[in-house]
């Protein structure tokens, strides 16, 4: 099992571009994404050039052991409402079992003590069941079904929509910090 210590979030470098653009084009990635088109180097380029200035980081990638394994998004912050969404996922496969989870753990986190976001939001295509699976292990709750929604290889999908409040974050973060890592911190 990972220690806390051999796991990080951070902003995206231009280091980066080249291994999250290959990650982003894989047809693994791209299977579960809204957006599904192969990605120009050129689109990812402007990509980066619009996100890199952001006061705060809301695009992370995710290491273990100073290796990227992925990533995660966050977006559409409604500071009014205290509410945005979040998106992520692994890169890289042949990291340990439990790197998918220590990722959304650390963004989790980030999200909500750091942005001190009030709501979290999320979407996953109704055929993903891993996707839903694990956004009900991190304590996500379905809020409702968009049907037909996003046109996905030829046909509409339904898209389930989640949400995550800070209240029901608190008692959940604990029980996942002791899934993740050797040792249990006081956060």
């Amino acid at each position: 099992m990972p220690r806390r210590e051999d796991c990080l979030l951070r902003p995206v470098r231009d280091a980066d571009l080249d291994l999250i653009l290959r990650w982003r084009n894989s047809e693994r990635i791209r299977a579960n994404m809204f957006t599904d088109h192969v990605i120009s180097e050129q689109e990812h380029f402007a990509w980066f050039e619009r996100i890199k200035n952001e006061p705060v980081p809301l695009f992370l990638v995710f290491e273990y052991l100073r290796r990227p394994l992925g990533i995660v998004s966050i977006t559409q912050i409604d500071r009014v409402n205290n509410r945005c969404m979040w998106g992520f996922y692994l890169g890289e496969t042949d990291g340990p079992p439990e790197c998918g989870l220590i990722m959304a753990y650390l963004g989790l986190a980030y999200i909500f003590k750091h942005l001190h976001i009030r709501k979290l939001c999320s979407e996953a295509f109704a055929f993903n069941q891993g996707s839903l699976r694990f956004h009900q292990k991190l304590g996500f709750a379905q809020e409702g079904v968009f049907v037909r929604h996003v046109l996905k290889n030829g046909s509409y999908q339904d898209v389930i929509s989640f949400a995550l409040f800070e209240e029901d974050w608190l008692p959940v973060q604990s029980l996942l910090a002791q899934s993740c890592f050797q040792e249990t911190e006081e956060r």
